[in-house]
């Protein structure tokens, strides 16, 4: 892929396919996502896959899978690092030939001696073999070849995001850029991925900002321009330790499963460690608008299961009736057995208990009354309420309801109190006995609500086998 010519931003997420896509790799996703489309960049997307033996094609499409749940895609041709390790040769052949890259020849032992040579005397690892040319002869041995950087240089990255940081180059080993099975080693592989793809500013997480400084040299060692770097600040869990299984999700697709919605995602992931005053809601369109790298804070973020609750909360309330009732259909399809009509149950009873919900599991439990068929048997608390009284006082407001037209909430609210003003009782008379003959037992809404969301049908035919009319 040639370099680009454009002079607008190019962001680049360029995940290792060893495992699943983790919720911070997602944020940094997200960012890169974010930054591109705020500047009227590209964002592009790189598999880095060199790891041969624990790089996986699984890994792969479940990188693919969450990117595509998150809607953070890409129209353009998706780069496999894998695919140009000639191209990573060729530029190490050329730091060689410019005398930025020497051959080395010694063995693990004598590497691993050296290191600790260089450890007790405080300075980063040299080889013996950086000063020395190897005959033709040589060269057909076992060796690595090393990156010949400075001894003893300030070196000074101006952060997006961290802001001045300062390394010295006598801390810094010659990192080997070809292994000695003829492989790149990722650090030289990424400099020239993200060269050869105009990539213009390098958006990641800061445990790559020792990386930044090797990087940095191979790309002034190359003579090309150094992009800018964003390190941003990792995601901890509630209690401030690094994010680990014991926080509970880390995959991105274990938060679908839980219930969330991917803009609920794309919000709340936003939040965390970037902010636009105290703003916590917000759509794609004013992210895209407000975002900026500048903006991002140098400290880690905190996961909070409870503000992603809420924002999730807000997006289903906001979320099309038809794809709500798709999603709830779907978790309820996967609980066990579904009736015929449960899409229509679903579409009449969602709009009365979604105000509540924070993931589609609530809604699923929600709207187990609705979904309950009407051959159940009543609990022993409904069954004690049912006295002849009551049962008397509940057949003549199943005949009421018979004669009731406009089913809503909102009228059959208003007939409920009617109803128990003319028979010259409190709601609390009938209100126990008649939620637990509606609600099968599950957990429901007010019961005008409850009413509306059964439907007349369903809500009389309960109301008739419970006192056998």
């Amino acid at each position: 892929m040639m370099a680009s010519t454009l002079t607008q931003v190019v962001t680049r997420f360029a995940p290792s396919p060893t495992g699943y896509l983790h919720i911070g790799g997602a944020r940094t996703a997200l960012f890169n996502w974010l930054y591109a489309r705020h500047t009227g960049g590209r964002f592009l997307i790189r598999i880095e896959d060199t790891d041969r033996e624990r790089s996986t094609r699984e890994a792969v499409d479940a990188i693919f899978k969450g990117l595509d749940w998150l809607g953070l895609n890409t129209e353009e041709p998706i780069v496999f690092q894998s695919t140009r390790e000639a191209r990573h040769k060729a530029v190490v052949e050329q730091l060689y030939a410019s005398g930025h890259a020497y051959a080395c020849f010694m063995t693990p032992e004598e590497t691993e001696a050296a290191r600790e040579r260089a450890k007790a005397e405080g300075r980063a690892l040299r080889s013996t073999w950086r000063d020395r040319t190897p005959d033709a002869t040589q060269l057909t041995q076992p060796h690595v070849i090393r990156f010949k950087g400075p001894l003893d240089e300030p070196l000074i990255i101006e952060d997006a995001v961290q802001g001045t940081v300062t390394f010295n180059t006598k801390d810094m080993d010659d990192l080997i850029l070809l292994r000695s099975d003829g492989t790149p080693t990722y650090n030289l592989a990424v400099v020239v991925d993200d060269h050869d793809m105009g990539v213009t500013h390098i958006i990641r997480g800061d445990d790559h900002l020792n990386n930044a400084a090797r990087q940095t040299l191979i790309y002034k060692a190359a003579g090309w321009d150094v992009p800018t770097f964003a390190h941003i600040p990792l995601i901890h869990g509630p209690d401030g330790a690094k994010l680990s299984k014991r926080h509970g999700a880390q995959a991105v697709g274990d938060y679908e499963a839980l219930g969330y919605l991917p803009e609920a995602m794309r919000n709340y992931l936003a939040r965390l460690g970037w902010s636009h005053g105290d703003d916590e809601i917000f759509t794609d369109a004013q992210m895209i608008e407000w975002f900026d790298i500048a903006d991002i804070n140098k400290a880690p973020a905190r996961l909070d299961f409870a503000k992603l609750g809420h924002v999730n909360a807000h997006w289903i309330r906001e979320c099309a009736p038809e794809r709500l009732v798709a999603l709830v259909l779907n978790e309820v399809r996967v609980r066990g057995e579904v009736a015929d009509n449960a899409e229509e149950i679903l579409a009449r009873t969602l709009p009365e208990v979604k105000e509540r919900a924070q993931t589609i599991p609530d809604l699923a439990a929600a709207c187990a009354f609705a979904l309950t068929k009407n051959d159940f048997t009543l609990d022993e608390k409904t069954k004690n309420l049912l006295t002849e009284e009551t049962v008397q006082r509940l057949r003549r407001l199943h005949e009421n309801l018979l004669s009731q037209t406009n089913w809503s909430a909102v009228e059959l609210d208003v007939e409920l109190k009617k109803f128990v003003e003319n028979e010259g009782v409190g709601f609390g008379k009938i209100g126990p006995v008649l939620r637990g003959i509606l609600s099968a037992g599950h957990p429901a809404p007010d019961i005008s609500r409850t009413l509306a969301a059964l439907g007349k049908a369903d809500s009389l035919a309960r109301l008739k086998q419970a006192l056998f009319i």
